[in-house]
């Protein structure tokens, strides 16, 4: 695939991102891990635990018939809805993707039913590294605690979600695009249950050619 320059387009590969959160007295709060300096993808940022989807996320899962049909219809507008007789398998191992990555990165393991299609974003085209991702809010089961257990981050803790659009807008800390928005759209709701019941569509976002150095510019130009 290439761009109108003729320049490589990388194939957008598929990705799974969980934002685990809960309640907390000054409201949501979300789990939330500070990437290390030296990764070759969002270096530095504040992230979400997840990462690709690998082929062995295609085998091993028996997930209830009727939690794929929920999931496969929220997810009807995203690129694995392309076919749609295999739609139930691929937001089965999109599913499963995000729950192993919880597991391997925050030593969580949660139900599938604890975990709720949000949004999708792909990578911008005229990026060399790009992401189909598919992002889920979770709701873990009270008195489930995730940990830091992933060499990809030097912290992993739960924050206000407030608290960390404050600490962006103030330079303390680096966002990627996706991960400000959807915070931003969190920051919205009071509660889990409010999140876990909001009637909230899944549009695919392919944001458009600079649209990364923009976000970076106008962040250096707040602070």
């Amino acid at each position: 695939m290439t761009s109108g320059s003729d320049v490589p387009v990388a194939e957008p590969r598929l990705a799974a991102s969980v934002i685990l959160l809960r309640d907390a007295p000054r409201g949501l709060e979300a789990f939330v891990q500070h990437r290390v300096s030296t990764m070759d993808f969002a270096a530095g940022m504040v992230v979400f635990p997840g990462g690709r989807v690998d082929a062995a996320d295609s085998e091993g899962w028996d997930f209830p018939g009727g939690l794929l049909e929920q999931h496969g219809a929220a997810w009807h507008l995203t690129s694995i809805a392309v076919e749609p007789d295999r739609l139930h398998v691929q937001a089965g191992t999109v599913l499963k993707a995000a729950l192993r990555e919880v597991s391997e990165e925050a030593g969580l393991n949660l139900d599938a039913a604890e975990l709720r299609p949000w949004a999708n974003w792909i990578t911008p085209v005229d990026m060399p590294k790009r992401f189909d991702t598919y992002f889920y809010v979770a709701r873990p089961s009270p008195g489930a605690e995730p940990q830091h257990q992933t060499t990809e981050a030097w912290q992993s803790l739960w924050m206000p979600v407030q608290d960390i659009l404050a600490a962006e807008a103030e330079g303390k800390l680096q966002l990627m695009p996706p991960t400000y928005y959807l915070l931003k759209e969190i920051a919205e709701f009071p509660t889990v249950s409010a999140v876990w019941s909001a009637d909230h569509d899944v549009v695919p976002v392919l944001a458009p050619r600079g649209s990364l150095a923009a976000f970076l510019k106008e962040r250096g130009n707040r602070n």
